[in-house]
């Protein structure tokens, strides 16, 4: 089943149209990868998916039953604001209100949620610490807790990994990889193709003046990959 599908869409960044006629589907349990040239306009692509962008032409149709508010999001760091003054526990615990608007305080269930959360990516200890305190790794770790609180079909992530050091990459892929097998549909930008390539399903390859969708056997083997690692197409 997809639960999302994308038909003849078209986008503009900055008034400059950066998407063309582009279908696809997000097929529940996938694990999708958009990679491309830059200013091809991958993070508006996945701001369209979210609401945040409008599309200017073309259709983004959800599945009956999954909405926005079943997604997680972590965007890029560059548009997070780093010093927001609130503590790690409140930050991830933010991540539950799109579940319930009218909920005013969060239910005992949704604090154990949030704690095992901040266990499994080893910031318990971080609760009440303020957010601007903590290191880039640190960081990233309390928004990717945030973005797994917010999901509970779909995770999109968009250059999750950029500015973090080889260890924490490591780490911040295999808690992303396993959320995936456990049946998490994963959709992620990035701009490391060979960890991109090891994780996906599907890949999704945006250009200025084409595009590529299918699974990441189709893309190795298509002459878009080749123009993508530099070779002749």
């Amino acid at each position: 089943m997809n639960l999302i599908e994308c038909t003849n869409l078209g986008l503009q960044y900055n008034r400059n149209q950066v998407v063309r006629d582009l279908s696809f589907a997000v097929e529940q349990g996938t694990y999708l990868c958009i990679v491309g040239e830059n200013g091809s306009g991958k993070s508006t692509l996945l701001k369209c998916l979210l609401g945040l962008k409008k599309q200017f032409c073309g259709q983004v149709t959800f599945a009956p039953g999954f909405g926005r508010e079943k997604i997680g999001y972590l965007p890029q760091k560059t548009e997070v604001q780093q010093d927001f003054p609130a503590t790690v526990e409140e930050i991830v615990s933010s991540g539950l209100l799109g579940r319930d608007k009218k909920r005013l305080f969060y239910t005992k269930e949704q604090k154990k949620q949030v704690q095992e959360q901040l266990e499994r990516l080893e910031i318990a200890d971080l609760s009440k610490t303020d957010f601007r305190e903590l290191s880039g790794g640190q960081q990233q770790r309390v928004l990717l807790a945030r973005a797994l609180i917010a999901a509970t079909q779909m995770l999109i992530l968009d250059e999750p990994a950029n500015g973090l050091d080889p260890m924490v990459t490591a780490e911040l892929y295999r808690i992303i990889d396993e959320k995936n097998q456990q049946g998490m549909t994963v959709v992620m930008v990035s701009h490391d193709i060979e960890t991109a390539l090891h994780a996906a399903r599907h890949v999704l390859y945006l250009a200025e003046d084409t595009y590529f969708f299918g699974t990441k056997s189709e893309y190795i083997h298509s002459p878009l990959f080749r123009r993508f690692l530099g070779g002749n197409a």
